[in-house]
């Protein structure tokens, strides 16, 4: 279970955080309050179509990061160095797919979600189906995981508990959500992206100053951490094919599929402004490497060097006698039955007594003198971000850095709200009752909101079962992605791919993610360990079930292929260059230049941090 944030508050640090509060709430309702005074219906939803580049590429970004990325990225920044960056530099690749191969088909079909899209490509069977994928995605995913990391946080700054924390921040979000739409969302989002990338900016200048900059850090921690690709003897959980294989999976789905992630693109004015907006977020991706896990490879090098004090210990009890002590720490000490304290390294989990080796050597005695009925002591990775506020930031600071972990969870869990108001009234009751108007629509998306809001609240306490939130939320996704993903990649890119086909691979995909997960759910129970030992990566298993599901599209598509249709033919890509033939901007502000711009970008980062030849 991932414990709570301590971070020491004082008087002005809650005035800054009450005072963003106030102002972000009230922002979101008057840009909401002022938006519906033109536009009921679609407008409420996609913000009349108005966006434009610079504010999809910031919403998009701020609505992908989130209280999850401040909190785990810095943790796993700490525990495994710069490998979980990849989900951060793979994403410029998928959104350059987004910009090139599925935005221009989004806004040409004139479609309010994704959804809608999948009924004009394949059948409304299909659409229904994904409507509700998608809306169970965002309950479980966007706002689950968000609300109970952000209720983690507020315990630990306030001592309120998580349950109370949830419905606290719940009804703050919901409240501007509710009231204003989208332009609510993206107006906030703007603000919030901000303030988020000020205050982690702020951190990670600080840390990397008190190091001693690059080489500071290269003689402060092994020099594995600062690579971005490992073998599986050096990170099991994440070798560097799963991250070739299994990321663009997830990606595909989350950046291309996803009504959450997407909807932002289906608001903008036009086609130009929907392709360069997700490459204007790709640039902004590159900085989460740098600003959420950098910092805590830099926390883990200041400790080494004693600039910084140890991360908290926490006494905790093994749950059962398979269950692993150990996944976060690097090395650990463990007492063995002749009562002395060996060296175990990460690679084998312990299923014993054990001590972090972060603490220094000589305390190791008085620790287990001091904690007599202690069964394990761990370190709380989880708190790595909260130390380097606490440790590194003045008074006044601190609050703007609270101020920013409350608005990356407040972001985040709008636009999810919001992306299910719209499919709720468009994608499922308007198809019962087609002739209901649009401002009718409007209060069923609330009330769907509502309902949503709801839900979320009941399922997150249960995220507490997972060790690491970071991974448990890729998990997650890496089994609810492969069907949406195939459906969706094929449907663009090859003709004879069906509507019977789709709607097979939708249902066998999602059952088939169901099982693996209620597998991975109990895998450490004694009971589904004598029936099955499960120790494939969750992003393997992604890449997995993407392929059984694209053998079952292309198999039954063959059986029964599409049908001649003037509307299917509109929305497939005859010749993937075709994606680089359609109309743009002159100059500077061609989509095509800053595709190619951005791809060599990430290209020529991951030579620089793939291996150890520069350190």
């Amino acid at each position: 279970m991932i414990g709570a944030i301590q971070v020491n508050i004082e008087r002005l640090d809650i005035v800054v955080i009450v005072l963003y509060l106030i102002g972000i709430v009230g922002l979101g309702c008057w840009a909401g309050f002022r938006q519906r005074r033109g536009a009921e219906g679609k407008g409420y939803f996609l913000a009349g179509g108005t966006l434009t580049w610079p504010i999809i590429g910031l919403a998009l970004f701020s609505t992908n990061i989130s209280t999850i990325h401040l909190v785990s990225q810095a943790q796993v920044g700490y525990t495994d160095g710069l490998a979980y960056g990849n989900f951060e530099w793979m994403a410029p690749f998928l959104l350059i797919v987004l910009a090139l191969f599925f935005a221009p088909f989004y806004i040409r079909a004139k479609v309010a979600t994704l959804p809608d899209f999948l009924e004009k490509r394949y059948s409304r069977s299909c659409r229904d189906w994904l409507a509700l994928l998608s809306i169970l995605s965002a309950i479980l995913i966007h706002i689950g995981f968000s609300l109970y990391t952000g209720a983690v946080v507020l315990e630990g700054m306030f001592g309120v508990s998580v349950m109370h924390s949830i419905i606290v921040v719940a009804c703050l979000t919901g409240l501007y959500t509710i009231i204003g739409g989208l332009m609510a969302v993206v107006v906030t989002e703007s603000i919030q992206t901000l303030i988020l990338l000020a205050g982690a900016i702020c951190i990670t200048v600080v840390a990397y100053g008190r190091i001693g900059g690059w080489e500071g850090l290269a003689t402060s921690v092994e020099p594995i951490q600062l690579t971005m690709f490992r073998t599986k003897a050096e990170l099991p959980d994440l070798p560097w094919y799963s991250v070739l294989l299994g990321y663009p999976v997830i990606g595909l789905w989350y950046w291309c599929a996803d009504q959450t992630i997407v909807q932002r693109v289906l608001g903008a004015k036009d086609e130009n402004h929907a392709r360069l907006g997700p490459l204007f977020a790709g640039f902004i991706k590159i900085l989460p490497v740098f600003i959420f896990i950098l910092p805590g490879t830099l926390c883990l090098g200041l400790i080494n060097r004693g600039n910084m004090k140890h991360l908290p210990i926490q006494p905790i009890a093994l749950q059962s006698e398979t269950s692993p002590v150990l996944e976060a720490d690097a090395q650990v000490v463990y007492e063995t039955i002749m009562n002395d304290f060996k060296k175990h390294k990460r690679s084998t989990r312990v299923e014993t007594l054990a001590l972090n080796t972060d603490l220094a050597p000589e305390r190791v005695k008085t620790i287990v003198q001091d904690l007599v009925d202690t069964k394990m002591i761990r370190v709380r990775t989880e708190d790595t971000y909260a130390e380097l506020i606490t440790q590194l930031l003045p008074p006044g600071l601190r609050g703007m850095m609270a101020a920013a972990l409350l608005a990356a969870l407040m972001s985040t869990v709008s636009g999810a709200l919001n992306s299910i108001a719209t499919l709720f009234s468009y994608d499922i009751y308007k198809r019962w009752r087609p002739d209901t108007p649009d401002h009718k629509l409007v209060r069923i998306g609330r009330l769907a909101t509502f309902a949503a809001m709801i839900l979320a609240i009941l399922w997150s306490p249960y995220i507490a079962r997972y060790e690491n939130i970071y991974k448990g939320i890729s998990t997650l996704i890496s089994y609810i992605s492969p069907p949406i993903a195939a459906v969706f990649l094929w449907g663009v890119l090859w003709r004879r791919a069906s509507a019977a086909a789709a709607l097979t691979t939708l249902l066998f995909g999602s059952f088939l993610g169901a099982v693996v997960f209620f597998i991975d759910w109990n895998k450490a129970t004694p009971w589904m360990q004598s029936i099955i030992d499960w120790k494939i990566s969750f992003m393997m298993c992604g890449f997995y079930l993407f392929v059984i599901c694209s053998v079952v599209l292309a198999v039954v598509s063959l059986i029964k292929p599409a049908p001649a249709s003037a509307e299917i033919d509109a929305l497939v890509w005859r010749n993937p260059w075709d994606a680089l033939r359609g109309p743009a901007w002159r100059g500077v502000w061609n989509y095509k230049l800053w595709a190619v711009v951005l791809f060599f970008t990430m290209i020529m980062l991951y030579i620089i941090f793939a291996r150890r030849w520069f350190i």
